[in-house]
This record gives C-alpha cells, structure tokens and sequence, in this order.
C-alpha cells in the first residue's frame, strides 16, 4: 500500500503541498516578518516590498505575515474538526453496525432526522444560536458531518458482519474488542480517511465563509475568510487583497480534494 501511495504522483504532490503549508503555519512566527495584528495606519494599503512581501492592508497589516497565521486558524482547526468528526463518528457507526437492533435502529433515527436538512442550513442556525466564535463553528460542523460517518462505517460493518473470520471469531467468544481492533477497524480505515480528506476541504470552505460573512473567526484574528471579509472594501482598487487569500483557499481545497480521489484510487483493493 504504501508503495502504491509514493507510485501516485498526486498523492505526492498534494502531500508535499498541504505538508509545507502546515509546517509554515506552525512556524508561522519564525517566518512572519511583522506582527499580524499590528495596525500601521500611516502604512496602509502599501506595495509588494521586501519589508511587506504581499503589500499590506487598509489598517497597514502585513498581508503576508496574517497569511502565514491564518494557516493556524483555517487549516489547523479544520484539521482538529475533521479528525474529531471521523474518530466519534466512526466509532458510534462501529458500534451501530456491529450491536444491531435497538442500538441501531435509535442511532438511524438521529441520523436520518439530521441528514434530513442541508449541510449549510445546520451550520448556520447552530451559529445562529451559539453565536459567532471559532468554537462554535466547530461545533456546528462537527454536528453536521457526524451523520454522514454514522451511516458510511455502519453500513461497511454489516458488510463486513458476514466474513467467515468474523463469524468464526465469534463463535470461538473472541473478545469483542479484539473484533473491533483487528477485523473491522483496518477494514473501515480506507473509506474514513477518504471522507475525511474529501470533508477537509468542505470544512475549510464553512469556516472561510461564516468568518467572510462575519459569524466566524473575529478580528483581529488572523483568518483567510476574514481577510476576504476586509479586502472586499478595496476589491476595485487592490483587487490582489482578496486574490493572495482567495488563491490560498483554492489551493489547499483543490489539493483536499485531489488527495480523496487519489486515495480512494490508491487504498481500494478493487483498484488492484
């Protein structure tokens, strides 16, 4: 597997890029020229410059140094939510799957009451009630997208139920959490890493949009949304301030995006 994964040269490129965005975020303050929250009003709206790599905005703020923090707040905490997302879900769609009657039919019935509304109309009444707030965002997401790993491993383990190594181990009164540990979870493994790399990019896009409507991350917190939300007011004469974020946006969603295709290719046995 891991021969196959280095062998797509996608599954490289994108792992190349996301892991140097996060590396730089991390050493965001190593690599920031300016403090990304300091206000310079005499040197708003500067140039590209060596001292201000990509110019700075209407409050005089390093364009490049917020960029660099931003990574934190888009991609880190995307990141946590999507992790958080697939551990929980897919341990409640496991025990789903695997218990079965009364267990399953209670956990279905959630499930389809939330898969009922849209994704984005959660998001925004969980908001709504909570507040705007990185957390809350979170939050909403995580209550939003669990449902969709609920029904994906659960449906993976009934199919998985019915191997003769399962049904043997059951009948020799193999321990069930060594069922779990060593005959469903490997199984599953693949198709929740591909939802979750897939929901990566989904999750980047919700908070990018609740903190360029206002809902999300606050100021002056360094944030690729909100620096859409702060460059829309010279969007005609400094259009380059929303495309150095917008750009960033695209490229970490499309790499996202690429790298679940890619590993679905890769991780399928199918595809063998």
């Amino acid at each position: 597997m891991i021969r196959r994964l280095l062998s797509n040269k996608t599954v490289v490129v994108c792992l190349f890029i996301l892991t140097a965005i996060c590396l730089m975020g991390a050493f965001a303050p190593y690599l920031a020229p300016h403090d990304p929250n300091l206000a310079d009003v005499i040197n708003s709206m500067m140039p590209m410059s060596m001292e201000y790599p990509l110019g700075t905005d209407h409050l005089g703020r390093c364009i490049y140094s917020r960029l660099l923090f931003g990574i934190r707040t888009t991609l880190y905490y995307s990141l946590l939510t999507m992790v958080v997302t697939a551990v929980v879900g897919g341990f409640i769609g496991v025990v789903s799957g695997y218990m079965r009657g009364k267990v399953d039919s209670l956990i279905m019935r959630g499930c389809e009451v939330m898969l009922s509304f849209p994704y984005e109309i959660i998001v925004l009444s969980i908001v709504g009630i909570m507040g705007p707030g990185i957390f809350n965002i979170i939050i909403a997401n995580f209550i939003a997208k669990i449902a969709w790993y609920v029904r994906i491993v659960r449906s993976s383990v009934i199919s998985f139920n019915h191997q003769n190594y399962i049904l043997y181990s059951r009948t020799v009164k193999t321990p069930q959490s060594f069922i779990f540990r060593k005959h469903l979870a490997p199984n599953i493994a693949a198709e929740v890493i591909i939802l979750a790399t897939l929901d990566l990019g989904w999750i980047i896009l919700s908070i990018s949009t609740l903190s360029f409507l206002g809902l999300g991350v606050q100021p002056p917190t360094a944030e690729w949304g909100a620096m859409l939300s702060d460059a829309k007011e010279v969007l005609f004469s400094n259009p380059e301030q929303m495309v150095i974020p917008g750009i960033a946006i695209m490229v970490v969603v499309a790499c996202c995006n690429l790298l679940g295709d890619s590993l679905r290719d890769v991780l399928d046995p199918r595809t063998e």
